[in-house]
């Protein structure tokens, strides 16, 4: 059983900056992705940015290129996105996800508020 666990959401203003890190334990997989979903109250769960194996090419949802990068700590088994340039449309409540062939894992979600 995959457990992820979030943290780093928080309340920035509009152009501001924030890190989501994602813990993950339970896997021995080798071959698994890494992603960060959100969830506007009212709306669906929209795919923001994954994370492979190292030589592919991550993937970004238009609405944050450019603004956003997921990144791997290996090591410590850890998934972040670093946000700037934030924007108000990016209020969401973030989730983490796991996928592999053994199952599909999420967070508990962590909230990001950006207030003009």
């Amino acid at each position: 059983q995959v457990q992820l666990v979030e943290s780093g959401g928080g309340l920035v203003q509009v152009g501001g900056s924030l890190r989501l890190a994602c813990a993950a334990s339970g896997s021995a997989d080798t071959l698994y992705t890494m992603g960060w979903y959100r969830q506007a109250p009212g709306k669906q769960r929209d795919l923001v940015a994954t994370i492979r194996v190292p030589g592919e090419p991550n993937y970004y949802a238009n609405s944050v290129k450019g603004r956003f990068t997921i990144s791997r700590d290996n090591a410590e088994n850890t998934v972040y996105l670093q946000m700037s340039n934030l924007k108000t449309e990016d209020t969401a409540t973030y989730y983490c996800n796991y996928l592999s062939f053994r199952g599909n894992y999420w967070g508990q979600g962590t909230q990001v508020t950006v207030s003009s």
